[in-house]
């Protein structure tokens, strides 16, 4: 069970994951789509800067969000069940 204040701390350490997982993702992308524009290499008629910058960023997002969840989210219930005066009590 954990306090209240350690679901406050659980949540930060949730959203500063999500900031880096974030920007993991736009430099997968920068890198990808940007930095393969100087590439004639063609796949299916399609520049690999336009398969590296949709395809090679959405791969990444999926191994971002699976990190995040297996390994940074925790499941908790955000009411304080020690709360006097709750909402769930006036209901």
């Amino acid at each position: 069970m954990l306090t209240y204040r350690q679901k406050h701390e659980q949540a930060n350490r949730e959203a500063l994951a999500t900031v880096v997982a974030l920007a993991i993702t736009i430099a997968v992308w920068v890198a990808c789509g940007f930095g393969l524009a100087g590439s004639d290499v063609t796949l299916f008629h399609t520049p690999l800067w336009v398969i590296g910058g949709t395809i090679g960023t959405w791969i990444c997002s999926i191994v971002v969000v699976v990190v995040l969840a297996k390994k940074f989210f925790v499941g908790f219930d955000l009411e304080d069940e020690g709360a006097v005066g709750s909402e769930a009590d006036h209901e």
